[in-house]
């Protein structure tokens, strides 16, 4: 194999890319940054008026971007959005799991409905979704990559009202290291990248129930989106070909170890 010097490419040029939970928080920045490298745009989340408005956003710089509505614990319906995108823009050869939902509720006070949904949208759709989108790569003979986005509390976790949540994100990080021996051989690379705190919808949520909690990190900030968009492009880019099954942590140091 002969790579240029340095592997290092950002140019997704002819890709297909599906972002789940497309239309807020880091579900859209990652849309943003993926189609600002060349890839053809398949949004899904459930509100379809936010991802209209991103989908035309995008095409105004030239990509061609399609938007899917689609429900995360909805499992049937997840599946099909992966047709729909090929339908729409052709093979999906990168997936971005990003949906999720918070728990937000102290164990012992869940109602069964909302354990069902944590459990649904956080574990079940990445690995379905992941599994069809392998399904189809595999029959094509193409390689691909897939990034689930865990968290921080999948290795950390104080108590602040979210330990479904914790779990859940440790059950991604575990799909990651899992599909990843099983595709390693059909050239599908399979990550994950595990956020500290960042500044989204879900956070504001979080800071309003729990207050600021960013007075107990070492930097007393909140993340910025941006700067996960390295680690992002990094794991679908060339520079990656030989990770798969990894989790990065990209948490400014606000979590222990």
């Amino acid at each position: 194999m002969n790579y240029p010097l340095p592997n290092v490419s950002t140019d997704l040029t002819g890709q297909t890319a599906l972002v789940t939970g497309a239309s807020s928080g880091l579900g859209l920045r990652f849309a943003r940054v993926l189609a600002s490298c060349g890839a053809k745009m398949a949004l899904a989340a459930r509100r379809i008026e936010r991802l209209e408005a991103l989908a035309d956003e995008i095409r105004t710089s030239g990509v061609q971007a399609a938007a899917i509505q689609m429900d995360a614990s909805d499992a049937e319906g997840s599946l099909k959005a992966v047709g729909k995108a090929e339908q729409a823009l052709g093979l999906v050869t990168i997936l971005i799991n990003n949906a999720g939902i918070p728990d937000a509720q102290r164990a012992h006070k869940m109602p069964l409905d909302l354990v069902d949904r944590v459990i649904d949208i956080n574990i079940r759709a990445p690995f379905v979704l992941s599994c069809e989108v392998a399904r189809r790569l595999i029959a094509a003979g193409r390689p691909g990559r897939i990034v689930n986005i865990a968290s921080a509390s999948a290795y950390d976790y104080q108590g602040e009202g979210a330990a479904l949540y914790s779990v859940s994100k440790a059950a991604v990080v575990r799909i990651t290291e899992t599909l990843a021996v099983e595709w390693a051989r059909y050239g599908i690379n399979v990550n994950a990248i595990a956020p500290g705190a960042f500044a989204s919808e879900m956070m504001d949520g979080m800071l309003s129930r729990v207050g600021d909690m960013t007075q107990r990190f070492p930097r007393k900030r909140l993340g910025d989106p941006a700067q996960l968009d390295s680690t992002l492009l990094y794991l679908v880019s060339p520079a990656s070909d030989a990770v798969t099954g990894t989790c990065i942590r990209v948490d400014d140091g606000q979590f222990g170890r």
